[in-house]
């Protein structure tokens, strides 16, 4: 509760987020009688009272930081079958047709989302899906940023097959950063799950990507560059 009102935190952000603000209290509430007993009177000597107080800010901007990095915000997601929706919060880094990707036949649609630190960073299911494999794939932590970052760095792979027509398979890439090091998938293979609703989360900045077959009826709706937000962004539509 904060002013009484709730905070909507993610469980996904367990243990951390019911450690990281213990340890950063304790360690403003140290540094404060730490700094009141070696700057003493803080009130004569301007310096002292910058020694004192300005840590103190930084460590509650941080406090505040780590609260709002894991922060669960509802989502009144679009149930429409038609519909491609965003897997993540972000920034849309690269829109491709690619001429093959491993697993599926003929073009294949990519779209690459760079999520920064101040992103929610929990993923949705893009449309009405059903789970098939689930593999995770160990690698490097590059920049989320990097142009290699989506073929080096540790990454979770999970297939999609749309339950509506057309029942395409699609891939949604949950991939490290050079921060983010954990990542979170509650998907199942054999799972069924709703369009807009929570898999996972990848903990710190990091990258996620969609692929999908490059269909003559399917338009993409966003460009390199676009503001978009898991569950509630069109990515892209069949028409």
């Amino acid at each position: 509760m904060l002013m009484g009102m709730r905070i909507p935190l993610t469980r996904y952000g367990l243990p951390q987020v019911a450690v990281f603000p213990l340890i950063l209290v304790a360690a403003m509430a140290v540094y404060f009688w730490l700094a009141r007993r070696f700057f003493q009177p803080a009130c004569a000597c301007p310096i002292s009272s910058v020694m004192v107080w300005l840590p103190e800010v930084i460590l509650l901007v941080v406090l505040v930081w780590v609260f709002s990095f894991f922060r669960d915000p509802a989502r009144p997601c679009p149930q429409d079958a038609n519909l491609l929706l965003s897997p993540a919060d972000g920034t849309i880094a690269k829109v491709e047709t690619l001429d093959s990707y491993p697993g599926f036949e003929g073009p294949v649609l990519r779209i690459e989302i760079f999520l920064s630190i101040f992103n929610v960073h929990i993923n949705r299911v893009p449309c009405d899906a059903k789970i098939g494999m689930v593999t995770y794939k160990p690698g490097k932590f590059l920049d989320a940023r990097s142009p290699e970052c989506s073929k080096v760095n540790e990454a979770n792979e999970i297939e999609m097959f749309r339950v509506n027509e057309p029942q395409d398979r699609m891939l949604v890439r949950q991939i490290s950063g050079a921060i983010a090091r954990r990542i979170v998938c509650e998907a199942q293979t054999d799972q069924t799950l709703s369009a807009g609703q929570k898999f996972g989360m990848i903990k710190f900045g990091s990258c996620t990507e969609l692929f999908m077959p490059a269909r003559d009826n399917l338009s993409c709706d966003v460009v390199v560059g676009d503001k978009v937000k898991a569950g509630l962004t069109i990515l892209a539509k069949y028409e």
